[in-house]
This record gives structure tokens, sequence and C-alpha cells, in this order.
């Protein structure tokens, strides 16, 4: 079974009394493409397959499911815990390995923050096209979404550190998936992955929900899957709501409390 959980002894102040108490667990996942180490994530334990899956997506290596021949966990004789994912592309399809690699950075990226490991700025900002949009979003009904996500989120309330997201049908509000991750881009990968395998893309029939912040990497990830609305119950940054609105994505931040902001 995939350990999400792990206890640990803490010391409860003021009482000082020793309990043990559940965090988050955290390891690295190395990436390989045709056997060739491509980038190691630090992400949550589980749903891997889609983690790798998705972030091939929204970095735009893949397209559709037909590109993948094979994605699976092989067995690397240095790491016990088997956290290595071979990935076999389908022929034709071509990745440029220098854009995943950084000078200070090599082969590594964050949960918290994908576009470290990128060498330049210029090799983030794509190219895409405008969202056809969608229709206007109903407030009451927005706001109903992060109680239902956080309703649906087992090792957060085991742990209380850890990210979200879910899809939710833009049509009927039902909730489609929902990922945890130590890594906020984690957990959308793995969201946009599991779309990716019910091979159903572009996702441009749902709303992108994140437990934290939305900043240019996540509104990034969601363009490139055709995501046409991205709610975060925390702040986006000023990149992402330039990126939002040249792309004609509706964006809402601060979704909680019965209040939210429109940016877009």
């Amino acid at each position: 079974m995939t350990e999400r959980t792990r206890f640990v002894s803490v010391t409860r102040h003021p009482s000082e009394q020793v309990e043990s108490d559940g965090v988050a667990v955290e390891e690295p996942l190395e990436i390989r493409v045709e056997g060739r180490g491509l980038v190691v994530t630090m992400r949550t334990p589980g749903d891997d397959i889609e983690l790798v899956t998705g972030f091939l997506y929204s970095e735009g290596v893949i397209d559709s499911l037909d590109d993948l021949v094979a994605v699976a966990k092989v067995h690397n004789p240095l790491d016990p815990q088997d956290n290595t994912v071979d990935v076999r592309l389908s022929p034709g399809v071509s990745i440029d390995e220098g854009r995943f690699a950084s000078a200070q950075r090599t082969l590594f990226a964050s949960s918290a923050c994908g576009v470290c490991g990128k060498a330049t700025i210029e090799q983030v900002i794509k190219s895409v096209p405008k969202l056809e949009g969608c229709a206007a979003i109903d407030g009451d009904w927005l706001l109903s979404l992060p109680e239902r996500m956080r309703h649906a989120q087992p090792t957060f309330d085991a742990t209380g550190g850890i990210h979200a997201a879910a899809l939710f049908d833009i049509k009927t509000g039902q909730m489609e998936v929902l990922r945890e991750d130590i890594g906020r881009h984690n957990a959308v990968d793995k969201v946009l992955g599991w779309r990716m395998r019910q091979d159903r893309v572009p996702v441009d029939d749902a709303i992108l929900l994140v437990s934290g912040r939305a900043g240019f990497e996540i509104i990034q990830k969601a363009l490139i899957a055709g995501v046409p609305a991205v709610a975060a119950i925390g702040a986006p940054s000023s990149m992402a709501v330039q990126l939002a609105e040249e792309a004609g994505m509706q964006l809402f931040g601060f979704v909680r409390e019965r209040r939210f902001n429109r940016y877009c």
C-alpha cells in the first residue's frame, strides 16, 4: 500500500506532552523517458502514473494518449522504494531534454515550484491559443466547491499539510477527480494525468479548483490542457492574472467564506 502519511513523535506546547502526529510523506520521483533520466520531482507517493502522464501533458511533451506506448514503475537497485517511472513514447514523438535542465538545478524540480528547474523564463512562456471560453459560472455553485473538495481530502485530515486539486464538471457540478500532493503543481498534474488516461482531453468541460494560491505555472498547465476556468482558495499572482486574461480564461481567487474575487 502507498504510504501517504507518516507518524512522528512531537512535543505539544504548552503541555509538553509527547504524542504521535501525522505528517505528509514527501519523497523524490525520478521520471525517465526511454530509460534516460528527465527530471526528479519531490512528491507525495501515490497516483505516480497519473502524475507523470499529467506532467508530460502539461509540459507540452504529449498531446494525447496515443503519444504514449507505456508508462510504468521500474525497479532501481539504488532506490529500494522504487520511486522511478519510465515512459515509452510513440514513434515520432520527441522531447527536448534541454528544456528541463538548468545550469544550477540540473534535472530537478521542486514540489513547490516547477519553474525553478527551468533555465530561462523564455522556456516557460509558450504560445497557447486563446480559449473559446465558457458560460458564466454561478457564484453560489462556485462557493460550494471548496467545502466539497475539503471533505474529500483524507491525507489533509491526517496531516494538515498537503495540497489538493480537483476537477468539477461545469454543466453538472459533479466532482470528477481529486488528488492530493505535497506540491501544488503535482496535484494539478495528477488530475490532468487522470483525464489524459481517461482519453478525455482537452479538459474543456471542467473547472479546476486548487487548494492554495494560483501562480503562473498553475494557469499555464490548465491552459495547455484547455481548462476554461480556474478557481483558487488562495490568491493568484500578477502573471497568473495576465496569462488568464490574455487567454480568455475565467480566474477566481479567495474562493471561501461566502466570497470570491473574479479576476478575468
